[in-house]
């Protein structure tokens, strides 16, 4: 095939994804395809594989050939079906591009027999009423349905393993299967909630170190999935030894968790937090190591160099496109940083010419005068524009009218209280009895000191001498 035969399938490959919606990355990355792949194992290689080949306009055909021997390596059917229907557009004359039907035919066939296998010998198991054959059971066909891509089969069955479960780490067996085809569906609020089951169980110290780096790294996912970036960020920079971390691969790696704790931590954390929480945090450095480039920049952010902390993150910007989880905040989380640098780089002035920040976050020949229009209006940046003068000026608060306004609204508060405090020690004065138990009567005098004391030990009748105060 010809290049320029090639680069017209290329075309009408990529405007047909463009049109679905997909994010085209014209840019080469930096990752090296072979050794970034070699990071994973499990379906989750198949599903980088994929990403890529339908992203990446330099490496859509070495992606879409790993993706389809990806396939044939596994028993998804539809995995081959779907890597298949890309290549053939992109390069027909490719031996993976000529469709395979002796192996459709005899993996379709063996998972059938296999899974009939599985559920025949899950009915023995239930005949037998042994409890611990019929989980290991449950799980075996869960595992199956999973690995030839039938997650909702397989997420029922791994949830009938819960009755059989009998001790903790059955309980946690069960969840992470759960989870593993959770994540798989992009269900970010199923996550949360196994998660959260799983680890609320009685576990040893040593248990919940080992489980640790598991536990934080989906709930990061799930909660970088649902854009919750500030916990999501806590998650990641929690997640403990990154040797522990390695063993969950097929979810993501060690370099995952620093890309994703040090990009989120610098879209949503303040300069004191970066400090605290990634540079100076040390189950976090081990990752950071992997990742120097994260490192950098967020030590150039915390010393105030914020153009080279930008420029650091755009070199990578094609690498981020082309993750599985990242992918779809990309854009939205380089904008809050890049919001945050401009904020933090006006902070210690007044006034600011416009030339200055052109120079300093302006792309060469743009201005950035409509990017801060749009951060003045959503409240982000406090200043205004002077366009006679081309200057950026900060919009003054005066201090002494924003205490006195605080100094009334805490006298207003104090008023409320002790009124309300008198009331209540009037009520109980004049012994006028809320009827209902005891415990209740005690528990309804709030933090009034003595007024429980009061209806505690006055043993007068009803209507002795007090009058009602009206």
């Amino acid at each position: 095939m010809g290049t320029q035969q090639y680069e017209q399938n290329l075309l009408t490959f990529f405007t047909a994804m463009e049109y679905q919606g997909s994010i085209i990355v014209r840019d080469a990355p930096k990752l090296d395809l072979d050794l970034y792949v070699a990071n994973y194992r499990g379906r989750t290689r198949f599903e980088r594989l994929f990403l890529i080949g339908q992203c990446s306009v330099p490496l859509c055909l070495d992606a879409l050939k790993a993706a389809v021997a990806e396939a044939k390596n596994g028993k998804d059917v539809q995995q081959y079906r779907d890597a298949w229907e890309c290549i053939r557009i992109v390069a027909p004359d490719e031996p993976e591009a000529r469709w395979d039907e002796a192996w459709v035919a005899a993996t379709s066939k063996a998972n059938k027999d296999e899974t009939h296998r599985l559920e025949t010998q899950l009915k023995g198991y239930k005949n037998n009423l042994v409890k611990e054959s019929i989980r290991i059971g449950h799980r075996d066909l869960g595992e199956h349905l999973e690995s030839i891509g039938d997650l909702v089969g397989a997420a029922d069955t791994y949830i009938k393993m819960r009755p059989d479960a009998s001790t903790q780490s059955h309980i946690l067996d069960v969840g992470k299967h759960v989870i593993s085809t959770f994540l798989q569906k992009r269900d970010w609020a199923g996550v949360l909630a196994h998660i959260n089951k799983v680890m609320a169980g009685n576990m040893s110290n040593e248990e919940q170190t080992a489980e640790q780096p598991y536990q934080k790294m989906v709930s990061g996912l799930a909660q970088l999935g649902s854009e919750r970036y500030y916990e999501a960020a806590r998650s990641f920079l929690e997640a403990g030894d990154p040797a522990i971390c390695q063993k969950y691969n097929d979810i993501a790696s060690p370099n995952d968790i620093a890309t994703y704790g040090g990009l989120l931590a610098l879209a949503s954390m303040d300069r004191l937090e970066l400090q605290t929480r990634v540079l100076d945090n040390p189950s976090f450095r081990g990752y950071l190591e992997l990742e120097p480039h994260i490192r950098k920049a967020v030590s150039m952010f915390v010393n105030g160099r914020y153009s080279a902390c930008l420029a650091t993150l755009e070199s990578y910007r094609t690498d981020y496109l082309l993750d599985i989880y990242l992918q779809k905040h990309v854009s939205t989380l380089y904008s809050q940083i890049r919001s945050k640098c401009i904020v933090q780089y006006f902070l210690p002035f007044s006034c600011v010419t416009l030339d200055s920040l052109n120079v300093a976050f302006a792309k060469p020949g743009e201005s950035l005068e409509e990017e801060l229009i749009t951060m003045i209006r959503s409240g982000v940046l406090k200043a205004r524009i002077n366009t006679i003068d081309k200057l950026l000026v900060a919009v003054s608060t005066n201090s002494r009218v924003a205490m006195q306004t605080k100094a009334l609204e805490a006298a207003r508060n104090y008023e409320k209280e002790a009124l309300e405090r008198i009331r209540r020690m009037s009520l109980a004065a004049a012994d006028l009895e809320v009827k209902g138990s005891r415990k209740n009567i005690l528990s309804s005098s709030g933090s009034l000191p003595g007024v429980g004391e009061i209806w505690a030990d006055d043993t007068r009748p009803p209507n002795s001498g007090g009058g009602v105060m009206s």
